[in-house]
């Protein structure tokens, strides 16, 4: 089963947190898809900057998913 990250930004002064991102990497397990949203979450706040991070009090959370694997029914068979 692989595992798929998902990227959460939020804003304290506006208590709203965008709707999640999907990472493309997946992972083969839940630890080092764990590891991967810590370092994720450490670059992004690098990224948006102190500055930003303190006016809009913006804070990083992520959750690790299993992959749904959607299985299509096989087409009905006509009958000529």
């Amino acid at each position: 089963m692989k595992y798929v990250l998902f990227m959460i930004m939020c804003s304290g002064i506006a208590e709203q947190c965008m709707p999640p991102h999907q990472m493309e990497t997946k992972y083969n397990d839940m630890y080092n898809c764990l590891n991967a949203g810590y370092k994720e979450s450490l670059a992004k706040s690098k990224e948006i900057g102190r500055q930003q991070i303190n006016e809009h009090q913006i804070y990083l959370k992520f959750v690790c998913k299993e992959e749904k694997v959607i299985v299509p029914k096989p087409k009905p068979k006509i009958e000529a």
